[in-house]
């Protein structure tokens, strides 16, 4: 059974920073890929990023470009999110998600992605 598991969510302040962690099980951690996503409050879900397990290759919204990393550590089967110089507009319930398809795309379209964590809270007070 395929499981992703968020963990690192929290309350800061605007400027500060935290990780996520997804933690995946179930899968052959090989070729596929992982991504990030948030929903806020009254909003769709967004990609915010990907990474290829494979090669590596990434994909940023524009609207986290230069402040989030992601990143992945195969032996652990996790992946990471590092978010810095957080800003209120990024408050969301951040989900991390599994692309186990052989033609799968580095990119933020939710409709993917087959497999879905069940998410942890980001709140970032002004």
């Amino acid at each position: 059974e395929v499981q992703l598991v968020e963990s690192g969510g929290g309350l800061v302040q605007a400027g500060g920073s935290l990780r996520l962690s997804c933690a995946a099980s179930g899968f052959t951690f090989d070729d596929y890929a992982i991504g990030w996503f948030r929903q806020a409050p009254g909003k769709e879900r967004e990609g915010v990023s990907c990474i290829s397990s494979s090669d590596g290759s990434t994909y940023y919204a524009d609207s986290v470009k230069g402040r989030f990393t992601i990143s992945s550590d195969n032996a652990k089967n996790t992946v990471y999110l590092q978010m810095n110089s957080l800003k209120p507009e990024d408050t969301a319930v951040y989900y991390c998600a599994a692309d186990l398809s052989s033609d799968y795309e580095v990119g933020g379209d939710p409709d993917e992605y087959d497999y879905w964590g069940q998410g942890t809270q980001v709140t970032v007070s002004s």
